[in-house]
């Protein structure tokens, strides 16, 4: 089994949450490069929808490229079947839409148990973090 670091919440305990810090609600027709992240430490990244894939690319140039450390939470349309995506786009925490069963969600996460390419989350491909050739 792999280690899972994404973090599922519910849409009441996301409501009811509270920050530590300052915390940005970003719309998926923004362009992250365009944000003032002095103090943020929590990004909410939106679904409208399951199939608007928007926000992925939204928390990978947050990650990669912005070198954002602080909480990216997805938020909306949030699905079993997305989970793994967003965790290696660079989701730390994923907000269940309200139908969605928790111990599903994370039985999902043990049925990929690695990945050969690299990602938002662990940049070396499979070879180089075992130390294989080509």
């Amino acid at each position: 089994m792999r280690d899972i670091t994404m973090k599922l919440i519910t849409v009441s305990e996301h409501a009811t949450g509270t920050t530590d810090g300052k915390t940005l609600e970003v719309a998926n027709t923004e362009d992250p490069r365009t944000l003032d992240l002095t103090g943020v430490t929590r990004i909410d990244l939106h679904f409208p929808k399951f199939t608007d894939g928007r926000a992925y690319s939204q928390a990978f140039l947050l990650r990669r490229r912005l070198g954002f450390a602080g909480e990216l939470r997805a938020t909306g349309d949030v699905l079993i079947d997305q989970l793994v995506q967003m965790e290696r786009t660079g989701f730390d925490v994923a907000v269940l839409r309200a139908d969605q069963n928790l111990d599903f969600a994370q039985r999902q996460f043990d049925r990929y148990r690695g990945f050969y390419q690299g990602d938002a989350v662990t940049v070396e491909p499979l070879f180089a973090r075992t130390g294989a050739t080509a």
